[in-house]
């Protein structure tokens, strides 16, 4: 896609392209919450401690029932695996599929594959509103929302968990001619989950020499993947931009901290950090429960934004922008 098609949207059997709306004047949305003022004035005691999702993918309990406790990479492992495989389906087709396999069962009485084939159809018909229809996942007109405005011209862009890299994606196609390093340590993200992510997928962006909107594509981008635990990197502090997203809600609080100073470590005097995490809403409980043995293989909470924001606060960050998009709670902070 190109040019020609900013404005438009489409629906791929696996994915929607939305090239809509390059000013941001109306679709493309990030609700500034300004529900708080003061953050040094909020406490946990008023805004509680986040959701913690308990729903265990049965992949892991079987694993752990044969092999003990799952590690922390064991988990993550598991649930890259598991996600991808949603993102590469034909849909509708699969969908389709599910439905004649469920009235097959029906017809015949047979109870037990009945409820096997009624819970793929459930969440083949979830996947589709969520990531296919609604495009809640990528969420590509909020995140651009959410990352218009920063006062940087090419950019350094580091990645913590990227996975897939979508965001980092997004935002070298808003800031071109800088560079993203993304960071994971499960092997399988870079060559599958970012190595298979489609060439012809578009990301909206800017025209670096006219300032007019452009279309990018993953095989035109300055992008450095590399395995490693964030632990280990061997950055100093050299990006413009620090970027996470669903990163925060898998550490209990005792680690919280931690993963905080990861966003401070390598992040250049002025610059940015940029988080989400999952919104703390009914349909995002719903979705972790239909959806528990694709998603629920590591620690998990959903949080509003005043505690994820309490979080950033705490760690040493004074927040620019707080608020949200369709399923995600969105943050930008510089350090105090």
């Amino acid at each position: 896609m190109s040019e020609l098609q900013v404005g438009t949207t489409e629906l791929t059997p696996s994915y929607r392209v939305d090239l809509r709306n390059p000013t941001n004047e109306s679709l493309d949305e990030f609700i500034n919450a300004n529900v708080v003022s003061d953050w040094s004035q909020l406490t946990w005691k008023t805004v509680g401690k986040p959701y913690e999702v308990k729903s265990v993918a049965s992949s892991k309990r079987e694993w752990e029932h044969q092999h003990g406790e799952m590690s922390v990479k064991e988990s993550w492992e598991f649930f890259n695996r598991s996600f991808h495989e949603w993102f590469v389906k034909d849909v509708p087709a699969e969908l389709s599929s599910s439905k004649r396999e469920l009235m097959k069962y029906l017809s015949r009485f047979q109870l037990g594959e009945v409820k096997k084939a009624l819970g793929e159809t459930v969440r083949l018909s979830l996947w589709n509103y969520a990531h296919r229809i609604e495009d809640g996942i990528w969420d590509p007109r909020g995140k651009r929302a959410l990352f218009e405005g920063l006062d940087v011209r090419k950019p350094r862009i580091l990645f913590l968990g990227a996975a897939e890299g979508y965001e980092a994606m997004q935002l070298h196609a808003m800031y071109p001619e800088g560079e993203v390093v993304m960071v994971d340590y499960d092997d399988f993200c870079r060559t599958d989950r970012f190595g298979l992510f489609p060439d012809s997928y578009p990301f909206l962006g800017t025209n670096p020499a006219s300032g007019l909107p452009k279309v990018w594509h993953k095989n035109e981008m300055n992008i450095e993947y590399v395995i490693s635990d964030i632990r280990d990197l061997p950055f100093g502090k050299e990006f413009d931009i620090v970027l996470s997203v669903g990163l925060l809600e898998h550490f209990p609080d005792d680690f919280k901290a931690e993963a905080m100073d990861w966003h401070r470590k390598f992040l250049k005097p002025g610059g940015y950090v940029v988080m989400t995490t999952p919104r703390l809403q009914l349909k995002s409980r719903l979705f972790y429960t239909i959806m528990a043995d694709v998603m629920n293989h590591t620690y998990r909470e959903l949080m509003d934004i005043r505690q994820m924001g309490l979080y950033v606060y705490e760690a040493g960050f004074d927040i620019l922008r707080h608020g949200y998009i369709k399923v995600h709670n969105g943050i930008v902070a510089q350090p105090r």
